[in-house]
């Protein structure tokens, strides 16, 4: 794992201001309080009244001490030198008339605020234990990990080191980390699901040079009947590797998700060349994650086949439902006229059948009532 891994960019960022604070960071870091006022107004002249509210202020935005305490913002300034009531901010300068004035102003900041050093024990190793949790419980890239260890040590009072020092131990911590992810990982298959996971980095066909592992990897491209069969051939293969029932519950769901897009981006030819410990848990935690992907695949499928088979029967139905209506009309004719010589007809009840089957025969009647009973 290599040790640097900040831009120049992120570097010259580091310890330093970038740009004006916006007034939630001008409220929250710069504002005076009744203790910050008195410690200030002890200073003689506005100069270094103004230039120790900068530096007790600075601190506490950025963790550190600037080499030149005046290089700040003019909204910096601007916002101490009203509070302070200071008219003329230019001044200022004057503060590095006496080289050692702001190392001795420095020095009495620490003091009175509880700043430590970042070798200072017992704080040192409390801040490496809280790195290694963070490292262990996520799995974010190390520049994020070195944006959040620089608040937390703003948080905790503690000077920022050098870029390189926080750097070379963020990369550091993160490889310990990596190491007893895969240490643990490694030891939980046993021997035989061992040799069914590295098999399946070995190439399977020599014609088309592809591994088990790439012929996995390919998720279903089409949404067919012989796609369905494909991705639960694709299921069987993942659950025949007995991975499913081993617990992996003492390690962090974010870390075998990163382990896994190794295993889904990285040649196969990579992954058989890791060490015997990194190889089989990046394969491990693949065969975890594949399963349940694999089985989302069958289920997206199979749900698309099924709505697909639902929408050609409705289709199919209204255009039995449409070719019908012509029979239904006829049928529904004959009906009503039947109905309509039931209830105008003189005929009595006895005579009235005949008179009706006299106009329409009784097959036909009988015929009519089926067919309208079929179709409505």
């Amino acid at each position: 794992m290599p040790v640097s891994f900040l831009t120049e960019a992120q570097r010259q960022r580091y310890g330093c201001y970038v740009g004006e604070p916006t007034s939630e960071q001008l409220t929250r870091y710069f504002h005076l309080s009744d203790t910050d006022r008195v410690l200030v107004l002890k200073r003689r002249g506005q100069h270094h009244r103004l230039g120790f509210a900068i530096q007790l202020c600075s601190v506490r935005f950025l963790g550190t001490f600037l080499a030149n305490p005046i290089e700040v913002p003019s909204g910096v300034i601007a916002y101490l030198a009203t509070q302070l009531q200071i008219s003329n901010p230019a001044c200022l300068p004057r503060y590095l008339e006496r080289s050692n004035t702001h190392w001795d102003h420095a020095q009495e900041i620490r003091q009175h605020d509880g700043y430590r050093e970042f070798s200072d024990q017992p704080e040192h190793w409390q801040f490496i234990r809280w790195l290694y949790s963070r490292a262990w419980v996520g799995a974010e890239a190390p520049s994020v990990l070195f944006d959040v260890a620089t608040a937390q040590l703003v948080e905790r009072k503690m000077l920022l080191p050098g870029v390189t020092v926080l750097e070379r131990l963020v990369s550091t911590v993160r490889e310990r980390v990596a190491q007893r992810v895969w240490s643990y990982l490694a030891r939980i298959p046993s021997t035989q699901q061992q040799s069914h996971l590295e098999a399946l980095v070995v190439v399977g066909n020599e014609k088309t040079r592809q591994t088990p592992l790439d012929l996995l990897r390919r998720s279903p491209t089409r949404w067919s009947a012989p796609a369905l069969v494909d991705a639960l051939n694709r299921l069987r293969q993942v659950r025949a590797l007995e991975i499913s029932h081993l617990n992996l519950g003492r390690i962090p769901p974010s870390r075998l998700k990163a382990l896994s897009r190794t295993a889904f981006t990285v040649r196969a030819q990579a992954i058989a060349r890791m060490p015997v410990e990194r190889r089989i848990a990046t394969l491990l935690s693949f065969a975890h994650e594949m399963e349940a992907i694999a089985q989302d695949d069958v289920l997206d499928l199979l749900g698309v086949l099924i709505q697909e088979l639902l929408a050609k029967s409705a289709r199919e139905g209204k255009k039995e439902r449409l070719r019908t209506l012509k029979d239904l009309d006829a049928a529904a004719l004959q009906l009503g006229e039947a109905c309509t010589l039931l209830l105008t007809s003189d005929e009595t009840d006895g005579t009235i059948r005949d008179a009706i089957f006299t106009r329409i025969p009784q097959a036909k009647l009988a015929a009519a009532i089926a067919l309208v009973e079929a179709l409505a």
